[in-house]
């Protein structure tokens, strides 16, 4: 057993997803070396438990792993982590991330515990029941957010929640376009998907609910920007200059998800996209300056 073996268990590059911790800070009131201590605490904390998850739902779903063309090339499903090694890292980081929940706040621990205990739920009883997969991924993501937030003790905008949540929900049906399509594209269809929910949809219909949710996130993150609560908390109306990043970022997703066969690993799609990556940053460095000189 090879230690980048460990490493690629975890799945770094998913770490990307608990940047939902950050939202909450990043447009906070007040900075400080407190509340950046704690953010980062919390970041870890969820990076912690969301590594745990992939190797408790690896050890779960070894058999079908086995049989998908390129999931089993996973350190579990492969042998080159032993189940047993699996079992006791998923442990040690489950326990690593209340742990660090708790250096946080009470409420932190609980969101990261509520995290682990919703996809315990999704992967034994609701991964295989459609419309509700996606919304439990989706609360996945809003625990990270609620964790940036509540969490940390700042008060945030409920436009941030709402469009929070219809972003994770986007991102989620494309999830399931994407697989959809991979599924009905190969001639091994049994062999190439291991999610039995798949049949319960279709690509019309899953591109409707990606319709309304993508429009949804637009719309509720450019009212956060110009609401008055929004203008009178940061002392500046010129948060809606960013509002054409998250549209292009939004667009440039379907394009990967249409033309260029993404949408089944988000991670991957925003770091190794130029286009995403870019898009991100400069959303980021854009909001920050305006925060910082409101």
């Amino acid at each position: 057993m090879r230690f980048k073996d460990i490493v690629a268990e975890c799945r770094p590059h998913q770490y990307l997803k608990n940047g939902f911790v950050i939202i909450g800070p990043l447009f906070s009131e007040h900075w400080s070396a407190d509340l950046a201590i704690r953010t980062a605490l919390a970041f870890t904390a969820f990076c912690a438990m969301s590594s745990a998850v992939y190797c408790f739902n690896d050890i779960l779903d070894i058999a079908a792993d086995r049989l998908h063309p390129t999931k089993c090339r996973r350190p579990v499903a492969s042998g080159a982590i032993p189940i047993n090694v699996a079992r006791g890292l998923a442990a040690g980081l489950a326990c690593s991330g209340l742990v660090l929940g708790a250096l946080v706040s009470q409420w932190a621990v609980l969101f990261v515990l509520s995290y682990a205990i919703v996809n315990l739920c999704y992967s034994f009883m609701w991964k295989h029941v459609p419309v509700i997969d996606v919304f439990l991924i989706s609360t996945g993501f809003m625990l990270r957010l609620l964790t940036g937030t509540l969490g940390l003790g700042i008060v945030t905008s409920d436009w941030i929640l709402l469009c929070g949540l219809m972003l994770t929900l986007f991102l989620g049906f494309a999830k399931r376009y994407a697989e959809l399509r991979s599924l009905i594209i190969s001639k091994k269809n049994e062999k190439l998907s291991t999610r039995k929910v798949l049949v319960n949809y279709t690509p019309e219909m899953i591109e409707q609910f990606m319709t309304i949710s993508a429009a949804c996130t637009i719309i509720s993150y450019s009212l956060y920007t110009v609401s008055p609560e929004t203008v009178s908390k940061h002392h500046t109306n010129y948060l809606i200059i960013t509002v054409p990043f998250v549209i292009y970022g939004i667009f440039r997703y379907l394009f990967l998800l249409h033309k260029r066969n993404g949408g089944q690993d988000t991670a991957k799609d925003v770091l190794f996209d130029r286009h995403m990556l870019v898009t991100g940053i400069i959303w980021f460095i854009i909001a920050l300056l305006v925060l910082i000189n409101a």
